[in-house]
Order: C-alpha cells, then structure tokens, then sequence
C-alpha cells in the first residue's frame, strides 16, 4: 500500500497560483501580501490539509514558531484551564503551544533538555520545579521553570496562595460566627496545607473560642457524615471546606440533618467549580483565574525570550464569590 505524499509549499503554490516564497511570506505573517493573494493561500493550505514540516523550518532558519509546556503527568480538571490560558497568550503573540505530559522520574529534567535540544521549539516553559535546568538556555533555546505544580500534578505557588481563607474567616466572624469548622483535604497537597494553616492562624488571631478542623480527604462523602455527626446545640455555626465537593457534601449533610442552609449552618467552599453557582442554595466560596496564571506565565516566557525583566508584583489570581450559602449566626 502506498502512502500519500505528504503536501509541500510548492503544492499550496501551484494551487493558489504564486510563487512558493509568497506562501512563504504570508505563512509567516508578512502583511506586504495582499488580501486577496492571502485568501487564495489560506484557501489552497484549508484544500491541501497543508502541515509545515517543522523540522525543515528548524533547520532552515531557527524559527520554529513553537513553544513546547512540559505538564507533570496527572489528572487536575483546571489544569485545562491554564493551559487553555497559555495558549491563548502564544497565540496572540504569533505562537503555537505543544503541551508534553512528561511522567514524574529522576531523568526530567534530562528529558526537558532533550526536547529544548530538539530543535523543534524556540523556548520550554515547565510548569513543573526544574532545577537543574533552572535559567539554563540551549544555544538560543531558553528553558523557564514556572512551578505551579509539583511533580504530581499538586497546586503549588500561586495555585496553593491561601490568603483568601483569612477573608472567609473574617467575613464570617463579621456576621456573627464564633464557632467555626475547616474540612480538610489532604495533607499531602501543599494548598491543603496551606489553607490549614492560615485558618488556624487566623482563628487565633481573631481569639475565637472554638475552630476545629476534620480531615476529608477530598471525600465528600466524609465532609457529609462529619455534619450529620455534629452536636445539636454546641456544635459549629459555620463550615468551611478545602473545596467545593466536600462543601457539597456538607450541605447535603445539613439536608438530611432538616438544618437550613445558611439559616442554621453557613457553608463555603474553594476553587468556584461550574456547578457551585447552581447549587440550592448557591455556593459561597474562592475561585482562582487558572485562565489568567496561564496567560501570564507564557507572557513571562516571551519576556525571557526577548530579553526583557520579568514583571514583578502581579495581582492575585484569586477572589472570594460570596453567595447565598453564607448568612448571619443562628441564635442558639
């Protein structure tokens, strides 16, 4: 069986009618060729299915036009999201992203190296702690570690900031709570952590009299039967969990319970998921702009590429979306 020859420059050309450099040129995004010669190419390479060998490209003249995002291996839904961001931010930029989901392993960083190597694109941006490669450049090939996750695809840096419990604690106790409750994740994540401790400090610091905290384990099925099992009359007025399904789950234990959500127990819960804002009642919890971080990390590539100072002091990619799952304290 034989294989189809894979379509050139020359075919796109030869169909639009012009010269092999003009395709050239307008692939390129020199505004010098013409609307209507443009349309013609743009035509010829949507009919052809036209690919640019990119290798060729390399090796012709270092331009590859290609930003390589080395992913830790895993399974995070907004990851998605700041992916999506990054990409967006290259292609305004004149750029195309490949993502490479490299496994966690002692020979990372080497692989990261291998890819810079390759050729294939003119800068690397880890969104993963690289460093033996940390401000390293292959010939004109930079490799930038940007860690907003660890090797397992966890939330660290920006992703892991918890400052926004403090505002929820705050908030709350302005409202009249004193008796607060933390469902917790896991430990083993550091925004997990994070959010722990900066909910205890803050309780402290506030001089509350009581503020407990359960571990979960991201179960919402626990966050649910540590309500049900709750005391009547002493227990919490307020819940706060490390995300919005363990927040789920601990109104669906106030459900079964017949406590009234806020009017008997106040809920909040972390991250905004789609699903939070048509909840009954709504959630009140912290969204993070995943899209944002992306776009800005890939800002901060082509910042390394150019030369340019990095940009210090960006503002915070999170915020608290107060709902109506939060309400004054109940009088008991």
């Amino acid at each position: 069986m034989t294989q189809a020859r894979r379509p050139t420059i020359r075919d796109v050309a030869r169909l639009a009618g012009v010269s092999h450099q003009t395709v050239s040129r307008h692939l390129r995004g020199d505004a010098a060729v013409s609307p209507m010669l443009a349309a013609h190419i743009d035509q010829a390479v949507a009919q052809l299915d036209y690919r640019p060998n990119l290798v060729a490209r390399a090796m012709r003249n270092r331009s590859t036009g290609r930003l390589a995002l080395i992913v830790p291996a895993g399974e995070v839904r907004h990851s998605l999201e700041l992916i999506g961001g990054a990409t967006d931010a290259a292609r305004v930029a004149g750029f195309g992203v490949e993502v490479v989901t490299l496994p966690p392993g002692d020979r990372l960083d080497e692989r990261v190296v291998e890819l810079a190597d390759s050729g294939l694109y003119e800068a690397v941006l880890s969104l993963t702690d690289l460093p033996e490669t940390e401000g390293r450049r292959l010939g004109t090939t930079p490799i930038v570690s940007a860690p907003v996750y660890d090797r397992k695809l966890r939330d660290v840096g920006p992703l892991s900031e918890a400052n926004r419990m403090a505002e929820l604690v705050t908030g709350l106790v302005d409202l009249g709570h004193r008796s607060l409750l933390l469902l917790g994740g896991d430990h083993a994540h550091p925004s997990s952590r994070r959010r722990r401790e900066s909910f205890l400090h803050t309780a402290e610091q506030l001089d509350l009299p009581a503020a407990e905290v359960v571990d979960c384990g991201w179960d919402p099925d626990a966050a649910r039967r540590t309500v049900l099992d709750l005391p009547s009359d002493t227990g919490p007025t307020a819940v706060l969990a490390d995300d919005d399904l363990l927040a789920a789950g601990a109104v669906r234990g106030a459900a079964e319970r017949g406590w009234r959500v806020p009017e008997e127990l106040s809920v909040t819960g972390w991250n905004d998921l789609p699903l939070s804002a048509w909840m009954a009642p709504s959630l009140t919890t912290v969204r993070i702009d995943h899209h944002r971080q992306g776009g800005e990390l890939l800002e901060e590539l082509l910042r390394v590429m150019r030369g340019d100072a990095p940009t210090m002091d960006q503002p915070s990619i999170t915020e608290v979306i107060w709902r109506e799952s939060v309400g004054p304290a109940p009088v008991r």
